[in-house]
C-alpha cells in the first residue's frame, strides 16, 4: 500500500478523534462541525479547475470531508477507517447528485 495513503488514513482518524473530544468537552457543538464540515465541502465544490479532473479525482478532494462527518457519527467506539471509507464509498452517488434528484 502506499505510505501517503497510510498516513492519510492516520491523520483522518486522529482528525476524527480531535472533532469528537472537541464536541465532548463543549468546544465545537455538533452543528458547528457539520458547519464546518460543509463549508469545506462547499469550497471544494466551488473549486474552478475541476473540468479537468475526472470524477475519482473529485470524489478523492471529498473523501476526507465525507469521511469525517461519517466519523462524527459513528462515535468514538466506531473509529474503523475500512468501515467508514466504506460507508462514504456506497453514499459517493448521492453526493455527487445534484439537489433535487
Amino acid at each position: 500500500m502506499n505510505t501517503a495513503n497510510l498516513q492519510l488514513e492516520g491523520l483522518l482518524l486522529a482528525l476524527s478523534a480531535l472533532c469528537m473530544t472537541m464536541k465532548q468537552k463543549g468546544l465545537l457543538s455538533d452543528a458547528e462541525i457539520h458547519d464546518a464540515l460543509r463549508a469545506a465541502e462547499t469550497a471544494a465544490k466551488a473549486r474552478g479547475d475541476t473540468s479537468d479532473l475526472r470524477t475519482a479525482n473529485i470524489d478523492a478532494i471529498h473523501f476526507p470531508i465525507r469521511f469525517l462527518k461519517r466519523a462524527l457519527e459513528s462515535g468514538p467506539d466506531g473509529l474503523d477507517f475500512c468501515g467508514i471509507a466504506s460507508r462514504v464509498g456506497s453514499t459517493k452517488q448521492n453526493a455527487r447528485a445534484p439537489a433535487g434528484e
